[in-house]
């Protein structure tokens, strides 16, 4: 049998299989911010730049950037951990949010923004493949704001498919 030369974790296709069916996309973000499809009222994918005529043709902008109901979402394929990933990650979070508000506005009209990122690799020493950060008060876990968080989805620790797994099975695969 031959292997695939490419899968759904290499970014550039994750971005042409998601720009060209919105649907999906929709479908996806609702379930991980835990809301029904019916419950987005508003939906935009931000950067639906046209994607390079070949998978190996060089592109600069790989992630996903949405306004979902009012909030900034970022959706990451990540397949290499390079060591400095949270710090990435807070880095893409500060752009996305810091660039939302224009000069003289008030400060609580900035949007709630959240990246969410699917990763090729293991981040957290913890057994579960889905993790959420928001700023906490470090001794009462009190929440700063909820115009900060963090998903990440470590495809190493999700479960293998069952064997008797079909078509007619629900399943999250990517």
């Amino acid at each position: 049998m031959r292997k695939l030369r490419y899968t759904f974790k290499s970014d550039i296709l994750f971005k042409m299989v998601f720009v060209k069916y919105p649907h999906l996309l929709k479908e996806l973000v609702a379930v991980i911010l835990g809301i029904t499809v019916e419950n987005i009222t508003a939906f935009e994918i931000l950067n639906s730049e046209i994607t390079p005529e070949s998978i190996e043709d060089k592109f600069c902008r790989l992630d996903i950037n949405m306004r979902v109901n009012g909030k900034l979402v970022d959706i990451e394929m990540q397949v290499t951990n390079e060591g400095n990933y949270p710090e990435r990650v807070m880095f893409y979070w500060a752009r996305e949010f810091s660039s939302a508000l224009v000069s003289g506005a008030d400060y609580s009209l900035l949007p709630a923004t959240i990246i969410i990122s699917i990763m090729d690799f293991n981040l957290f020493g913890c057994e579960e493949y889905h993790s959420f950060f928001q700023p906490r008060e470090a001794t009462r876990h009190t929440l700063l704001s909820d115009k900060m968080g963090f998903h990440f989805f470590e495809l190493p620790k999700l479960p293998e498919l069952p064997e008797n797994a079909n078509e007619s099975s629900i399943l999250l695969i990517v």
